[in-house]
């Protein structure tokens, strides 16, 4: 059987992780960006090892319908990664965010049912379309992958990235359902997402690290944080994909701490000028409640999620290779 697959987004901070680890374990990659004309965009991807040999990178561009006909061809899985994430300066939240998840999944999805050869398609969605509830549910909630955002409440407060990612995963949902003939849809969804990164600009997750690191953060957030190491989540999907009892969504957290914890894992993996600006002082605000989430599921596969500290401690090591920091 082949072994060829697609990484969509390749490029990005998650999909770079997942374009790495399907090289080591011999896949041959093809992975789409958005401009092959940039190689600061993708030069970190060549120089992985085994690129050279089983690495193609394509142009598609996800709110063109077709865009990714040529690049599924012959292609036995499909690693969709995909899909804008920030916050700030969202002008127009529909143009902007909603449609590039949305209409983006559906477009990969459409080249998928042309292409007989697809037989697994692995999304990465996110703990966003799981747990925007209002507070609806009490603190003491135990989320599952049964789940589901409220959208309502999504747009209600304005919550466009989350609103995004839980529109595209239940459009995906749905057109999985009618071509389920054709292909297997499995869906992970992350947390906040650490751990180093591979691509030499910076992305939103590292950047909500970087911001205890660098002096932005003056005090620490008296609330709890899930997380889940980047290599953790490249290896979810990896497991989606091969292991034949995969089935549905995966909630991926591989744990969730006060930020009190966080200081404190990151400052004993900083030297001492960074060590300096990292707070000390929580915040006086009302404590915000932990909340708890089920990964019997993904731990069923085999997934072995790395710690808070090795995660926190191995991105600062990134950022201060990469230049995000200076020590």
């Amino acid at each position: 059987m082949s072994r060829l697959v697609l990484v969509t987004g390749g490029a990005g901070f998650i999909g770079s992780h997942v374009v790495k680890l399907l090289l080591e374990k011999g896949y041959t990659v093809r992975a789409t960006v958005r401009d092959p004309q940039d190689p600061n965009k993708f030069s970190h991807l060549q120089s992985l090892p085994g690129a050279k040999e089983r690495l193609t990178l394509v142009k598609a561009d996800l709110l063109e319908e077709g865009s990714f006909d040529d690049a599924v061809k012959g292609c036995v899985g499909v690693f969709h990664t995909a899909s804008p994430f920030y916050f700030a300066n969202i002008v127009d939240p529909e143009k902007d965010m909603i449609q590039p998840a949305l209409q983006g999944t559906l477009n990969v999805l459409r080249s998928v049912v042309k292409e007989p050869s697809v037989k697994r398609v692995v999304l990465t969605s996110s703990m966003a379309s799981v747990l925007y509830n209002g507070n609806t549910l009490p603190p003491s909630h135990v989320y599952s992958e049964a789940d589901w955002s409220n959208e309502n409440i999504q747009r209600e407060n304005k919550n466009w990235y989350p609103l995004s990612k839980t529109l595209a995963e239940k459009a995906a949902w749905e057109f999985a359902e009618k071509h389920k003939d054709h292909f297997k849809l499995l869906v992970i969804n992350p947390t906040l997402v650490t751990g180093p990164p591979l691509q030499p600009g910076n992305n939103t997750s590292s950047e909500i690290v970087i911001s205890y690191l660098n002096g932005s953060k003056k005090e620490i957030a008296n609330s709890y944080m899930r997380y889940v190491d980047v290599r953790d989540v490249a290896d979810a999907h990896l497991l989606a994909f091969e292991k034949e009892q995969a089935e549905g969504r995966y909630i991926c957290v591989a744990g969730s701490h006060h930020y009190r914890e966080w200081a404190d894992a990151l400052r004993k993996a900083s030297p001492p000028k960074i060590q300096a600006q990292i707070p000390t002082e929580v915040s006086k605000d009302p404590e915000s409640p932990q909340s708890y989430s089920n990964i019997d599921k993904l731990l069923a596969l085999g997934w072995k999620p790395i710690s808070l500290e090795k995660s926190l401690a191995d991105s600062v090591e990134a950022y201060l290779r990469l230049g995000h920091l200076t020590a």
